[in-house]
């Protein structure tokens, strides 16, 4: 199974800033289970929705061509709590890029008062990770679309984000071996 720790993006600049939205929903299976006398979303998650919007945000700025990973939370306070029914409102803004990683300072809101702030660090894995594929690229192009990043990504110039060639290769790839999959199962 794999998780998702943000609903959609709602703006993305390349390069500099991001921000998702997270709705908390007690059909979550995280939800009733954490604090059984009080539905809450557990923190841990929240950091991981904040880490979520700045991760990809560190790896558009790569073009998705670094794996990209959580290192180090150099710093996180959380200020309230969310339940379901909330909207929670991510985002990241990109301290300092280097080739071997990034610093995100990232924040949660809700009902625009700020809950949760966090400095992220993200690592760039080297060459002693060399064939570790973290996610298949037309996987990962689906997640992408459906997180609207292409909708509403813009560069540093307004122009729109586009849909790395790398990934649409991979995209063609997979449609192509799903055409001969069924053509073999057609009668």
């Amino acid at each position: 199974m794999r998780w998702f720790w943000i609903d959609r993006f709602l703006e993305f600049e390349s390069g500099r800033r991001a921000v998702a939205v997270k709705n908390v929903s007690y059909a979550e299976e995280q939800i009733p289970d954490y604090a059984l006398s009080m539905p809450i979303m557990p923190g841990s998650l929240i950091l991981e929705g904040m880490a979520h919007t700045g991760g990809l945000l560190v790896a558009e700025n790569g073009g998705f061509l670094h794996r990209v990973v959580l290192a180090k939370v150099g710093k996180i306070l959380f200020h309230d709590y969310a339940t379901p029914g909330d909207q929670l409102i991510y985002t990241s803004e990109i301290q300092a890029f280097q080739p071997r990683g990034a610093l995100v300072h990232s924040t949660a809101h809700l009902d625009g008062l700020l809950m949760a702030e966090a400095d992220v660090v993200f690592a760039h894995l080297d060459e002693r990770f060399a064939g570790i594929q973290l996610y298949d690229p037309a996987e990962y192009l689906g997640i992408l679309r459906s997180y609207r990043l292409f909708e509403v990504g813009i560069r540093s110039d307004g122009r729109p984000i586009e849909v790395p060639e790398h990934m649409l290769d991979a995209e063609r790839r997979w449609l192509d071996t799903e055409r001969q999959r069924c053509a073999k199962q057609s009668p």
